[in-house]
């Protein structure tokens, strides 16, 4: 794997930290800012917003740029906009320069994804993503955790000082070893589905996107990731209200959850390229299984702790494939696949928080939150199901098909 592939993931790692950290801080925020704490948790759905708006808006702005010159730039507004929030003199600067950042790290992931899978071979590709995802990952893991402990001992604002020094050595490893090439280039290193020397554009990437198979990837990846969140988000507060953990324990479980997310991004990144859709519906089927688990045993904390593994693990072992095989749908639009798909992502990530705090609010207590996660990982299976009779109907087109296609194909009609 080319080193620039684990430099762009030590981009999202970095910046990844910033996106979660925040529950962690939330108190020390309202205390400091002078707002509630559901004011503050505000900060939270500005940047799951603003990740939404900012994939597409800054893949296309970006389109044709040097990738390495797009990497740097959004890196520096992401810094740049991490020490305005860490001087803010209110709530409502930090509230704007979190929407800036997530504009900027919106933009970085769509880019990052693109460049990865334009540095290896296609048998490589699920592998190249799943170490740029594996850095949010990790992020949930190291950098969440610290985050929360800086805050802790010092205060938030060490915190958003903490992500900022981190990312500016972030962009000095993709300065010194990502290639600067154009990213309408060919070759490894150069744009995917496009000739050599071919040169970028917003209606040649609009026109690659123009497939019903890809629009449905984009939905299985909503609910996918929603189906992984609803249960996180809350995960604290089922632990310590219905599981009668202590809340000493609760950053270690949570750091579980990590562990197996991690163990998952490595497996599916191996699954991916030879099965993308039975990793997908073996991820969405296991979250479906261990939600429900979750919802019927929420008051076993030994079980529970188990759950949180598995969680983990089948919530992101499906992540490679998600974010592999749109590349392969839409081989013509590497850069605003790519960011769609982020913004996909965001969307599970704003809408099932949203739909499990109504439930909650609705009485039905912080296990609900399991049935609304089973529910919308149910919901990901027809997706998968779809897709795969989709990919079905499609084999005797008179496209030829790429390799990742041709062995996604070879596998859905083993499958079947």
């Amino acid at each position: 794997m080319p080193p620039a592939v684990y430099i762009v993931g030590l981009g999202i790692f970095t910046q990844g930290t910033s996106e979660f950290m925040l529950s962690g801080l939330l108190p020390g925020m309202a205390d400091d800012l002078g707002v509630s704490i559901p004011d503050a948790g505000l900060l939270i759905s500005a940047f799951a917003i603003g990740m939404v708006v900012g994939a597409p808006l800054l893949a296309v702005a970006t389109l044709g740029w040097p990738r390495r010159t797009a990497l740097v730039s959004l890196q520096a507004a992401f810094v740049v906009a991490h020490v305005v929030g860490a001087l803010a003199p209110g709530y409502a600067v930090l509230f704007v320069t979190r929407v800036i950042s997530a504009l900027a790290y919106a933009g970085y992931w769509g880019v990052a994804v693109a460049t990865a899978v334009a540095l290896v071979p296609a048998s490589a590709k699920a592998r190249a993503v799943a170490v740029v995802a594996g850095g949010l990952t990790l992020a949930t893991i190291v950098g969440v955790p610290a985050g929360t402990l800086l805050g802790q001992v010092s205060s938030w604002r060490a915190a958003f000082w903490a992500v900022a020094a981190a990312t500016v050595v972030s962009l000095v490893c993709t300065l010194i070893l990502v290639p600067g090439g154009h990213g309408g280039h060919g070759g490894r290193s150069g744009n995917v589905g496009r000739g050599a020397g071919e040169r970028p554009s917003v209606r040649a990437e609009l026109r690659g996107m123009a497939r019903p198979q890809l629009w449905l990837s984009y939905a299985i990846t909503a609910f996918a990731f929603g189906a992984v969140i609803v249960t996180f988000s809350y995960l604290a507060a089922l632990l310590t209200e219905v599981g009668g953990v202590s809340e000493g324990w609760v950053p270690a479980i949570l750091a579980l959850f990590g562990v197996g997310g991690l163990a998952g991004i490595v497996v599916g990144g191996r699954t991916a390229e030879a099965s993308p859709l039975g990793t997908l519906g073996l991820g969405l089927g296991g979250l479906v299984l261990f939600s429900v688990l979750l919802a019927l045993t929420a008051q076993v904390t030994a079980v529970v702790i188990a759950l949180v593994l598995l969680l983990g693990f089948v919530g992101y072992v499906t992540n490679p494939a998600l974010q592999s095989r749109v590349f392969t749908l839409a081989p013509g639009a590497p850069t605003l696949v790519g960011a769609t798909n982020t913004a996909a992502f965001n969307v599970g990530n704003t809408v099932a928080p949203l739909l499990g705090g109504l439930t909650i609010d609705a009485g039905f207590g912080y296990a609900s939150v399991a049935w609304v996660g089973a529910a919308l990982a149910g919901a990901g299976v027809l997706g998968v199901l779809w897709a795969a009779r989709l990919q079905r109907a499609e084999r005797g087109g008179p496209s030829a098909p790429t390799p990742v296609a041709r062995v996604a194909r070879e596998s859905v009609r083993a499958e079947a």
